[in-house]
């Protein structure tokens, strides 16, 4: 018993400071793509045929990016010569990413804002959002100070976090994942896979995101998604971060 103590005296503080102070991204983070309209020709469409999963389209104005289907993969960035569409390391730009998330209202954060139980659902995915969901019950989040934990039943949960593009296997077993948990609840889509499909988009075997089975009420977009940008949706979701 002494050595573990002294083993966790040597090991120091392991949590992130996140939400108190900026996160600590590391050097191949990817952030999301931000668009010069000025640089993009009028007429070229390679953006548009680089994407894989029809995130870009283009009008008068210039390049538009769906962050639901976007994987973050940067094709378009190469196959733009102009150097209209470019991906920072930025988490945040310009208070945008706040805007995206709108805090539950009033009587949901009383009942969910100081404990919040979810049950995970992978609805058929490739491991990617579900490892880096996982991870935010290790002692570097530590996701259980903010109150929120992740439970084995769903008749124990508040609602659900649903990765995976939704298979014809999993649809079933969704909905009733979805119908055992106790009202009044919530459902949150990690992913472009549970937004939209993601690379499966259109596929006759997947039903294109979770909310073709069931009502979502947070999009989390990525291929996967950063464990903080997961932590920080949640946080503002409950009203634990100003928007």
């Amino acid at each position: 018993m002494l050595k573990a103590f002294v083993a966790r005296l040597q090991q120091g503080r392991r949590t992130i400071s996140y939400p108190d102070a900026e996160p600590t991204l590391p050097d191949r983070f990817r952030g999301y793509p931000r668009i010069d309209p000025a640089r993009c020709r009028t007429g070229c469409s390679l953006c548009v045929d680089a994407c894989p999963t029809g995130a870009i389209s283009t009008d008068r104005r210039g390049p538009r990016v769906d962050l639901g289907r976007c994987l973050f993969c940067s094709e378009c960035e190469d196959a733009c010569p102009d150097g209209a569409i470019a991906y920072g390391r930025e988490l945040v730009v310009d208070g945008e990413t706040q805007r995206l998330v709108t805090a539950l209202d009033e009587r949901t954060r009383r009942l969910f804002g100081r404990s919040l139980k979810l049950r995970q659902v992978s609805a058929g995915g490739c491991n990617g959002c579900e490892a880096d969901v996982n991870v935010l019950n290790t002692v570097v989040f530590d996701l259980g100070r903010f109150g929120i934990q992740f439970v084995a039943s769903p008749r124990h949960a508040d609602g659900l976090l649903i990765t995976g593009p939704v298979t014809e296997n999993m649809r079933l077993a969704l909905q009733k994942t979805y119908a055992a948990v106790p009202s009044p609840k919530i459902v949150i889509a990690v992913g472009a896979c549970a937004i939209a499909g993601g690379p499966f988009i259109d596929h006759p075997e997947v039903h294109n995101g979770a909310d073709s089975v069931v009502p979502v009420d947070l999009y989390v977009p990525g291929c996967p998604p950063h464990p903080i940008t997961i932590l920080d949706a949640l946080l503002r979701l409950l009203g634990r971060l100003a928007a």
